[in-house]
């Protein structure tokens, strides 16, 4: 029951964009199109609700792509009926928390799946204080020193696990890296470098036939690389955690909505799925929509958590 309030209330909060995506979980499984549902629609803060940063890919019904694995993800992840079994790839686009601290969660639960097959990850190499992707599933699973040291077999397939295989994008690269590939399907999913602020970030583009899905992962807008790899794609997913007088640090690590506005402007995207919600970024909520507005004409949705969307 509370959690259908928080439906109730996040519908009546989204009544001035163009829709609210189907909020059925059930509904993105059922699809014979390919769908996006947001796992997690919210920040780092556990004060609204909503789960952090995640979002999944269904293609003929199947769990198929996991973009990001915040804190409560493990969760809807169960919710949306979504299987291990299904996964083909997990990407993360950073390793704060709020996108990645489900991660050894879900690979727990993938010990009691019927999976024999490899899964593939991707996300960014080391910098800074941050770890490179194969450091972080090291730091997570290794036998000798790992937090969850008898998870170990993800490292190299044994103990009954499935074995990770990683790849870890070079975040300075000017053009993308191809992280995942089925010609038979014709599926890729290819990621690039955004700004962040001293964090390595990365963005996805998932093709799926002639459409797309670019999710822009945490950026502070100010890469006009990224602006040539979304181009022309059918959805864009942008995060909106800062309001428009943002400064300091916020602004270094995050688009204000005018730029968030100008960005889908100029990528010429079909539909702006705006997610990633924090509170100081709900308290002037219609200003934001009409600093976007102003700037972009196509379809605007705001997501909440378990929402559907169709490419």
């Amino acid at each position: 029951m509370k959690y259908r309030l928080l439906i109730l209330i996040a519908m009546l909060c989204n009544a001035s964009v163009d829709g609210l995506a189907n909020e059925n979980p059930a509904g993105c499984g059922d699809s014979d199109e390919p769908m996006l549902q947001v796992l997690g629609s919210g920040g780092p803060i556990a004060d609204d609700g909503r789960a952090s940063s995640g979002y999944l890919i269904w293609i003929n019904g199947k769990s198929r792509f996991l973009i990001d694995t915040g804190g409560g993800v493990f969760l809807r992840f169960g919710e949306a009926g979504a299987r291990f079994d299904d996964l083909n790839h997990i990407a993360i686009s950073h390793f704060h928390t709020d996108h990645s601290s489900d991660l050894s969660a879900l690979l727990k639960s993938g010990y009691f799946s019927n999976r024999t097959r490899e899964l593939s990850i991707s996300g960014p190499m080391a910098g800074g204080d941050y770890p490179g992707t194969d450091d972080y599933l090291k730091r997570l699973l290794s036998q000798d020193n790992g937090a969850y040291a008898y998870l170990a077999g993800y490292l190299d397939g044994s103990a009954g696990l499935v074995k990770l295989e990683s790849t870890e994008v070079d975040t300075k690269l000017g053009n993308a890296t191809r992280v995942y590939t089925d010609p038979d399907a014709d599926i890729d999913i290819d990621a690039i470098g955004v700004p962040h602020g001293p964090v390595p970030t990365v963005s996805y583009r998932v093709r799926i036939g002639p459409q797309s899905i670019v999710l822009a992962g945490d950026q502070n807008g100010n890469s006009e690389t990224f602006i040539d790899f979304a181009r022309g794609t059918s959805v864009l997913v942008m995060h909106m955690p800062v309001p428009e007088n943002i400064s300091g640090v916020g602004r270094k690590l995050h688009a204000p909505p005018s730029l968030i506005g100008k960005i889908a402007a100029e990528t010429g995207a079909g539909t702006l799925l705006l997610s990633h919600f924090m509170a100081r970024s709900l308290e002037n909520r219609e200003e934001s929509l009409q600093q976007i507005r102003s700037r972009f004409k196509g379809k605007l949705v705001s997501a909440v958590d378990l929402a559907c969307v169709g490419f």
